[in-house]
């Protein structure tokens, strides 16, 4: 697939779930690369602030380009006022939608109101756009749910069952994507979990999907991690600048219109794999690393209250016990789509082992400096 000159001349774009992390990546990402284009950032209210400091640490030049809106998704017309939403949808020529609530532990209203009603509502803006070339929709590789074996892109609605209200949540959302490619032109991108940054090792929260596979690094070198199963399902696991780089790559091209992409490790390794890797890495007795047929509800209690009793990390982590059935499914995600599309990009995932040393060193520094420091300003990725 050849880069598309048509797409490349000046755009119009507005990005959900700013300043969320991926959000910040893919905006950096876009702005460095299209200096031409302008850029509408709908940020709740309480976070504008902090997405201005982000927007002017990523931009120096040309900041009329970018404009933080103040709005929310969950509300009608996306929280503007008639002349904004006429603004909005008078100009606007492409759509990335990554907001949605992906703590595991927050409340299934919350997640129906912001993932199903969210989308819903940026499909009634994106039907009002009239120059609308793309509708760029993150999704989730957990819509498959509880499925085990090989998933494919195509595959969505499949009988599954649902582990927890994210993925039942996004499931639903992509389902009402999927109804509106027939109008609309559409991509969907589905990462598995993002991990953090291959080259900086920077990583937005310590909760949700990605969650355990940083556990060890800010963990007491005494306290037992137990595992789920025997360890060998795989763990897909991708950084952000790969997740940023294909889709914003994959939004350019005429021919991702209408497709779906497993954004996803290719080679995962294993959970008892991830987990050995990173003991080795700190020096840690792989005896620390306990596998079985399965843990109780009494153990994985004990676990997150123990974790929560660390000085400091109560303040950068929140851990649900759902993300534990995360990494025991034997699931394994094809991605055709993905790998055919970005031919000739020179866009790969890299592997787990060539940036573990950068997450555990960004986890240590950052446990440090946020033992005293309140990290609730930062908004849901």
């Amino acid at each position: 697939m050849t880069r598309a000159k048509a797409r490349s001349r000046r755009r119009q774009v507005l990005v959900t779930g700013y300043p969320g992390f991926i959000g910040k990546q893919l905006v950096r990402k876009l702005l460095k690369t299209e200096p031409e284009s302008d850029f509408t950032l709908l940020v709740q209210e309480r976070f504008v602030d902090s997405a201005q400091r982000y927007v002017r640490a990523s931009r120096r030049k040309n900041l009329e380009r970018v404009h933080i809106l103040s709005g929310d998704i969950a509300d009608m017309h996306l929280g503007l006022s008639a002349s904004e939403l006429k603004n909005l949808t008078r100009k606007l020529t492409d759509i990335y939608h990554l907001a949605a609530i992906s703590y595991l532990g927050a409340p299934e209203e919350l997640m129906r109101r912001v993932n199903i009603q969210g989308t819903i509502n940026l499909l009634e803006v994106a039907e009002q756009s009239r120059k609308l070339r793309r509708f760029n929709h993150v999704s989730t590789c957990y819509v498959s749910g509880d499925r085990e074996g090989v998933i494919t892109e195509e595959e969505l609605d499949c009988g599954q069952g649902f582990r927890n209200p994210y993925e039942m949540t996004k499931h639903e959302a992509e389902i009402r994507v999927r109804r509106a490619m027939d109008s609309l032109p559409i991509s969907v991108y589905r990462p598995s979990i993002v991990v953090g940054d291959s080259r900086t090792g920077e990583i937005g929260r310590f909760d949700g999907p990605y969650y355990l596979g940083m556990l060890m690094a800010a963990t007491p070198l005494s306290m037992p991690l137990p595992l789920p199963g025997e360890g060998g399902a795989p763990l897909n696991m991708v950084p952000v600048d790969y997740v940023v780089d294909a889709i914003s790559w994959l939004s350019m091209q005429p021919d991702a219109q209408g497709v779906t992409f497993h954004v996803v490790d290719p080679n995962p390794l294993s959970v008892r794999g991830v987990y050995t890797l990173i003991a080795e890495r700190l020096g840690v007795e792989a005896s620390r690393i306990r596998m079985g047929t399965g843990l109780t509800r009494s153990v994985l209690s004990g676990l997150s209250s123990a974790l929560q009793m660390i000085p400091g990390l109560e303040k950068i982590s929140r851990f649900p016990r759902q993300a534990i059935d995360l990494v025991n499914t034997i699931s394994i995600y094809n991605n055709p789509n993905t790998t055919n599309a970005l031919k000739g990009s020179r866009i790969e995932c890299p592997p787990f082992e060539s940036y573990v040393d950068k997450l555990i060193a960004y986890v240590k520094s950052t446990y440090a400096s946020q033992r005293s420091r309140d990290a609730d300003e930062d908004p849901l990725a």
